[in-house]
């Protein structure tokens, strides 16, 4: 085939291979580091912009933290937490209150436990178990006084029961309850 072209075709041939050739090698080592100079360069502006959210998170730290000062100071203050010495008194304090609540809405106190106090923050998180009985109504009004109560008090977990052999379509029907503050 190349006999069949004179010695212009010949050398616009050659020429058009080596530029062929170029271009491929080009392609083959260009298009790759351009590739990933874009990809590094997405990469450093999604970091950059990272980095101005942390800063602007650090620029409010002490804002933060004087509130933070705040809620605790206002906290004490107001009475919602429980001012004893140790949390053995502290969980005495609670038992009493809720005996003292249930008592007074008209239930009846079937059990207290005491929960291992977990420590988070500094402040120690007392929690007890209760099992009671009581009809619907005593039970609206213990947990309204929960509610309401100082310190706080915060019910966790509450489990109603129906009792065994009996319809509980009645307002006055006793319910076991157990509630973990």
């Amino acid at each position: 085939m190349m006999d069949s072209l004179n010695a212009k075709q010949q050398r616009w041939l050659a020429v058009g291979l080596l530029v062929l050739v170029v271009v491929l090698a080009l392609a083959g080592l260009v298009v790759p580091v351009v590739l990933k100079g874009i990809e590094l360069h997405e990469e450093k502006t999604a970091l950059v912009f990272r980095l101005q959210q942390y800063q602007r998170v650090l620029a409010r730290k002490d804002a933060v933290m004087a509130a933070v000062t705040e809620l605790k100071e206002g906290g004490e203050s107001q009475g919602y937490l429980n001012s004893e010495n140790t949390p053995a008194l502290a969980l005495a304090a609670v038992q009493e209150f809720v005996k003292h609540s249930i008592t007074e809405a008209g239930g009846q106190l079937n059990s207290t436990q005491a929960l291992p106090v977990i420590n988070k923050n500094g402040y120690s998180q007392i929690s007890i178990k209760v099992r009671m009985t009581c009809n619907t109504e005593a039970l609206r009004t213990l947990l309204y006084k929960l509610e309401t109560a100082n310190p706080l008090i915060i019910v966790d977990q509450i489990d109603i029961r129906p009792l065994r052999g009996t319809l509980n379509k009645s307002l006055t029907s006793l319910i076991p309850v157990t509630i973990l503050t």
